[in-house]
């Protein structure tokens, strides 16, 4: 039997890999961290454009290397993402990365620094950015399904109020959602610690959890207690976290793990930027705990729109994913409202149930994918912060 949100649809761009996007950027990505100057100065010469400068790209290896090409092409991949120019100081890896974003079929061109110098590497790609918001303007909505989103989550500044009432309402989503088919992604590898007995049962299988479980002991054993001066005081839970009422990683564990709701189980886990290959359903990220640095690898996944839990109030947005802010903090509401896309304070009031905050919440995904800026989007934040597991070489 068809539920009430079977038939929901959005107007989205649909990509040439089949992928639908709600946003419509041309792009220029630096390779590396000397390429900034040159993107950044390309996005100057023409209107339209995005550049997304970042801190790393150089002397990297290993896995440390993988997951840089694996952020920059998912970034560059990303159904949000209508055409991408991609700028580095040699031509190996930039070739290596416009590459990979040119295996979705979506417009790509490629220029490197070294023997060229800035002024011609900008000239050039310049024409080429020019020549890409031209098409990228024409291109036309279409009426698509809202089982062709992905949807991703990662909560902030949590408080008491966030496991009681602003993660529910995304859980509460991620319910309703995910049987019409949807792909969710969630993460924050050490926020589950505390609960993780609880994040293994929710997966699909005994096999699945049984590999979620073993990723995550490997995160406390290789990171945390490989480099922990006494415990995780300071960061896990953080100082928000206790001025707003979470003394323990346990609780803060517990009111992360409501994003994920009461029926809803994941199929498969993740890397850190890797995409999907399962089939639609739920997917566990591994990934860091700050808000730009997951939001960044979760768009590197491909997911197109964010939803994001706060409870003390949160201001990350991402260049290219909308990210929607939900509270139930009623002084957040009054003191960081224009941070707030989502007001479910009602929750605590006893004014609005979990149900009706997930359905303003599946409400405001539809009109975020139709056009409307989030608060993020409208305030300017573009926060994109790359993962580094190494030192550089």
């Amino acid at each position: 039997m068809a539920s009430k949100y079977s038939n929901l649809t959005v107007k989205g761009y649909r990509r040439e890999n089949g992928r639908v996007g709600v946003r419509n950027h041309v792009v220029i990505l630096p390779v590396d961290d000397i390429s900034n100057a040159a993107c950044e100065a390309v996005a100057n010469n023409v209107k339209g454009t995005l550049a997304i400068p970042h801190a790393y790209g150089r002397l990297q290896f290993g896995e440390d290397l993988e997951l840089h090409f694996r952020t920059m092409i998912g970034t560059g991949a990303n159904p949000n993402v209508a055409a991408v120019v991609v700028i580095g100081i040699e031509p190996g890896w930039t070739k290596r990365i416009a590459d990979g974003i040119r295996e979705t079929g979506k417009p790509v061109a490629e220029f490197s620094i070294e023997q060229n110098g800035d002024f011609e590497t900008i000239r050039r790609a310049s024409w080429a950015a020019k020549d890409f918001v031209h098409w990228a303007t024409e291109l036309q909505r279409e009426e698509c399904s809202i089982s062709e989103l992905w949807v991703s989550t990662k909560c902030g500044e949590s408080d008491t109020t966030t496991g009681l009432g602003s993660c529910p309402t995304v859980g509460n989503m991620y319910d309703k959602l995910l049987p019409e088919g949807i792909t969710g992604f969630f993460g924050e590898t050490s926020e589950i610690t505390g609960a993780e007995h609880i994040c293994k049962a929710r997966a699909i299988n005994e096999e699945v959890g049984e590999r979620w479980y073993k990723m995550w002991k490997a995160y406390q054993d290789e990171v945390i207690f490989a480099h922990q001066t006494d415990d995780l005081s300071d960061s896990q839970p953080t100082k928000g976290n206790i001025e707003g009422g979470l003394t323990t990683i346990e609780e803060k564990a517990l009111g992360n793990l409501e994003k994920i709701g009461r029926t809803s189980r994941y199929i498969d886990i993740l890397g850190p930027a890797e995409m999907p290959k399962s089939g639609n359903g739920l997917y566990f990220m591994d990934s860091s705990s700050a808000a730009a640095e997951c939001v960044t690898l979760m768009a590197a996944g491909g997911a197109v729109v964010h939803t994001f839990p706060t409870g003390q109030g949160n201001v990350v947005g991402n260049p290219i994913v909308p990210v929607i802010k939900i509270t139930a903090n009623p002084r957040t509401v009054r003191t960081m409202g224009e941070h707030v896309d989502v007001d479910v304070s009602g929750i605590l009031r006893r004014e609005m149930t979990i149900d009706e905050a997930g359905d303003a919440l599946i409400e405001m995904i539809c009109r975020t994918a139709n056009g409307r800026y989030t608060a993020a989007e409208a305030l300017g934040h573009r926060e994109f912060s790359m993962t580094k597991l190494y030192r550089s070489a």
